[in-house]
């Protein structure tokens, strides 16, 4: 497939690496090669499969609106745009293409969800809950999208309008550690995912590319990801 990647951070550069080695053709562009969405013209994406967005929080919904209207299929990593959910899953409704989106991209993260929205029904008996969330000091947004989702798999699975708290903490290389932590007066209940390598987020990303070829429709990571 040809895949544009947005964004030439971390991720997005190993993203690109994992994509070349999967035998796709890529084009990356930066804040600067999409400056006011440069990169995203009907005539730059005319023999694009698929756009990648792994980019910033004030910009991905303006990626999302250039890249979505013309018809291409888009898989998004970049949080802090979910207050739009709705409207951006009308727009890929209207414009007939394949959208996928994820806090996580990894498949050990989604597998995460799943034992998180299964213990959630300890809150109904008696257990309190605690997110405790670690990444390096460079990490800007806190707390992290992973952390969120989290937050809001447990609020859906128990049922209870209150959230539960997340302890944020930004150390070190630390690429991302997650701890659901359920405590009563009996035990307590410890369940943790600790990325060792930004790889699992890059290949969940493609992956879910190669998955979306020639789909039509609205998808969440955490509903699809088995299906890799």
């Amino acid at each position: 497939m040809n895949l544009l990647i947005l964004g030439r951070g971390k991720t997005g550069t190993l993203v690109a690496k994992v994509a070349r080695e999967r035998k796709h053709h890529i084009q990356i562009a930066g804040a600067k090669e999409n400056e006011a969405c440069a990169a995203l013209t009907p005539e730059t994406l005319r023999d694009v499969d698929v756009v990648i967005d792994f980019t910033a929080p004030e910009c991905v919904i303006a990626n999302i609106e250039a890249a979505v209207k013309p018809g291409k299929n888009m898989v998004v990593g970049t949080t802090g745009w979910y207050q739009e959910l709705d409207r951006i899953r009308e727009l890929v409704r209207l414009h007939d293409t394949g959208f996928v989106y994820a806090a996580n991209f990894s498949l050990g993260v989604n597998l995460f969800f799943d034992i998180a929205r299964t213990a959630a029904a300890a809150l109904q008996h008696e257990y309190t809950g605690q997110i405790f969330e670690r990444h390096h000091a460079h990490k800007k947004d806190a707390p992290s999208g992973t952390a969120i989702a989290i937050q809001r798999v447990i609020r859906e699975a128990s049922g209870r309008d209150e959230e539960i708290e997340i302890i944020s903490f930004r150390e070190g290389d630390v690429i991302g550690m997650h701890e659901l932590v359920l405590e009563s007066a009996n035990d307590n209940v410890y369940l943790c995912h600790d990325a060792t390598s930004r790889r699992g987020f890059a290949e969940g990303a493609v992956r879910a590319a190669e998955w979306l070829a020639g789909k039509k429709g609205f998808y969440d990571f955490k509903d699809m990801w088995r299906e890799l």
